[in-house]
């Protein structure tokens, strides 16, 4: 029967816990679409063409080195045979010079793109961020999920719309 008391005791004080974490509010909880606040946030559409203009250029670019190289590799294959062996070592060297530094630009190319884009879309997603973080202050809320991880959530907990008129209103407001 002692052992019996003790089990009481903390039976009840198990349950005063779970009583009093109960009469607690529970947390608030909110969830948005973070691909829709991308895809309509301010400055995304002018970023995206700017950033798709630079990249036509560059791909221009890739694309003539690669002609370039392919014309070269063509002539060589056709004069081969008729080159002597030291004339033949050199142009393999003069070409695979050439391929290398073709693939150093289109290494450049992919860096300055890269950067490019951070340049472009850093200050938007950063400006996400901020408005996101400002509805979750603004509305109490704990936690705002994205709605990529979630398998199902209630539509009335959608944040989305909230932080994209935040996105719109002018800056200071």
């Amino acid at each position: 029967m002692k052992h019996f008391g003790k089990y009481a005791v903390a039976l009840a004080l198990s349950l005063g816990f779970f009583a009093s974490a109960s009469a607690q509010q529970a947390p608030k909880l909110g969830w948005i679409n973070s691909q829709r606040i991308r895809a309509e946030a301010p400055g995304v559409a002018e970023a995206r063409k700017t950033l798709e203009g630079e990249v036509t250029r560059s791909r221009t670019q890739v694309d003539s080195l690669s002609r370039e190289l392919q014309r070269l590799e063509g002539d060589f294959q056709r004069q081969q045979a008729n080159l002597s062996a030291t004339v033949r070592q050199q142009r393999e060297q003069e070409f695979q010079q050439k391929l290398t530094t073709a693939q150093q630009r289109v290494a450049q190319l992919e860096q300055t793109m890269q950067r490019r884009e951070a340049e472009l879309f850093g200050p938007i997603n950063q400006r996400i961020n901020d408005a996101v973080e400002a509805v979750r202050k603004e509305g109490s809320y704990a936690m705002i999920f994205d709605a990529a991880v979630l398998a199902t959530a209630d539509p009335a907990l959608d944040l989305t719309t909230r932080v994209l008129e935040r996105l719109r209103r002018p800056a200071g407001r």
